[in-house]
């Protein structure tokens, strides 16, 4: 596929040379806020005139300087944060100015407070249910926000270059959208695989227009090679959306024993992937409207979380999925507990379901490979197919 496709090949590279960008950018005075998650509100920082980057958290290679401080049973995103960060070997780390952070789960909210000692922490108290009030009282820490981004970088943030950012943020998931969807065609051109490296490495990139048009360009190729019956997958290779928690370059263990013994994964329902895609809707109010698109993302760390069900919905028959794999990193309770509640959902609807509760260590390799192997074997047994 690489040969065959340019600007995949230009992508693999965006995190090496966004490295370089991003000192650049530093050396010429802009400011840089490091993001850990999708909860985020990176309108503000791009208003702010500022460059919102993704920070490392996918390797197991820091993990054990992490684990001088933190318990070895946290779960393994949070531990290889938090590793990056005190082996200063993640350069967005090190050239952020400020961190923006979130309480989604209790692990990272303890581990932004260690943080805190290394760089400059904005911590933003996000409301785990869906209701008015909620809503309200994200509108509040979105206006705090903004009071510390202007106090901290001295711009205003005005009401036009607000508007401009959220038109430049929605292109960049219409764009993304874009290429995600192109793996609804059948077969897939691209492996979930390599959809993984563009998805990880587009996170790190300093000119966000610049990443627009990369992506479509990408998007273009691949349509192209559809057209053409180009796919590293047959007809009836089993299609597996994958949901759970993230996945990045360095944490895509299971991503890789699933097309390695014989599936495809289509989709990544995760805050990675879909999730990621959805826009802001202006509205009367535009900070309220930012508001409310973030409040939407379907997040476990959410009570209830009835979105997720119907984001899977919608994702399996888009993408004409043939099973679904809940990825379920240990430590992540939040996860773990709604792996029931989805399990018991795509059974109802007869959609094949297996959930996987793993690390970033390669120990459990065989065993998750035969796993993965009997459950793709059931679904092409279901399909009538021989392999």
């Amino acid at each position: 596929m690489t040969a065959v496709c340019a600007a995949l090949t230009e992508v693999g590279s965006l995190r090496e040379r966004n490295a370089i960008a991003v000192k650049v950018a530093k050396d010429r005075g802009r400011k840089v806020v490091g993001t850990y998650c999708l909860f985020s509100p990176v309108e503000l920082i791009v208003a702010a005139g500022a460059i919102p980057v993704s920070l490392c958290g996918t390797s197991a290679t820091p993990i054990p300087a992490a684990e001088k401080v933190l318990p070895r049973s946290l779960c393994p995103l949070i531990k290889s944060s938090y590793g990056f960060a005190v082996t200063d070997t993640c350069p967005f780390f090190h050239f952020s100015d400020l961190l923006l952070a979130e309480t989604t789960c209790d692990g990272k909210k303890k581990m932004y407070e260690l943080l805190g000692e290394l760089k400059p922490v904005h911590l933003m108290q996000l409301p785990q249910v869906k209701d008015e009030a909620a809503l309200d009282y994200w509108v509040l820490e979105l206006k705090r926000l903004i009071t510390r981004l202007e106090q901290t970088f001295e711009v205003e943030i005005t009401p036009e270059k607000l508007a401009a950012a959220v038109l430049l943020i929605n292109e960049e998931r219409r764009s993304l959208k874009r290429l995600q969807d192109v793996l609804k065609r059948k077969p897939a051109p691209i492996s979930g695989l390599d959809l993984l490296g563009v998805l990880h490495n587009r996170g790190f990139t300093v000119d966000k227009r610049e990443a627009i048009d990369l992506i479509d360009r990408l998007t273009r190729e691949l349509t192209d090679l559809s057209d053409q019956g180009v796919s590293p997958f047959r007809a009836d290779t089993p299609r597996i959306v994958l949901t759970g928690g993230p996945v990045g370059l360095g944490s895509e263990k299971v991503v890789r024993l699933i097309e390695e013994v014989g599936g495809s994964v289509v989709c990544f329902e995760s805050c990675g992937g879909y999730k990621k895609v959805d826009p802001v809707v202006p509205g009367n109010d535009l900070l309220r409207s930012i508001a409310e698109r973030y409040l939407r993302v379907p997040c476990s760390c959410m009570s209830p979380n009835s979105g997720r069900l119907l984001l899977l919905d919608e994702l399996v028959r888009e993408f004409q999925a043939d099973g679904v794999i809940d990825l379920t990193w240990q430590g992540c309770h939040t996860y773990n507990v709604e792996s029931f509640t989805v399990k018991r959902h795509l059974e109802a609807a007869q959609v094949p379901f297996l959930q996987i509760e793993t690390d970033y260590s390669e120990f459990d390799t065989e065993q998750l490979k035969v796993r993965i192997e009997a459950f793709l074997e059931m679904i092409d047994a279901g399909k009538g197919v021989r392999r």
